[in-house]
């Protein structure tokens, strides 16, 4: 994956083995479990995109939720805060994946942040 691309989306749900029979059928996903992450049903739509579907405000936000590439987390964080956003969940480690964070953009729309630890 490069930088700047769009890499994962999360779809909060209130009912997620609904939101999973409609995704299901519509996209033809199809979902799997990982254990470290109970309740985050994930989903693939190519190599190295896709998502998961979660409880919403339990596993996943409340809201939809779009996580970009970046090459360097902190690089971005800085970035981020200097120009008017704000960090709403800060460089988290997913083992054996890479680091994850939230900002909020000027606008206020949730913007996720994914750095992979993978050469690649």
């Amino acid at each position: 994956m490069a930088h700047g691309e769009i890499n994962h989306v999360e779809f909060p749900a209130d009912d997620p083995e609904r939101a999973k029979a409609f995704y299901g059928a519509v996209a033809g996903w199809e979902f799997g479990e990982m254990p470290e992450f109970p309740d985050y049903h994930l989903f693939r739509t190519a190599e190295g995109y896709g998502g998961a579907i979660g409880k919403r405000d339990v596993s996943t936000g409340h809201i939809l939720r779009i996580y970009i590439e970046v090459n360097s987390m902190d690089d971005a964080l800085a970035a981020a805060q200097r120009t008017g956003g704000t960090v709403k969940e800060p460089k988290q480690d997913i083992p054996g994946m890479g680091w994850f964070a939230v900002v909020i953009d000027p606008e206020g729309s949730e913007v996720g942040l994914f750095q992979s630890n993978r050469a690649g």
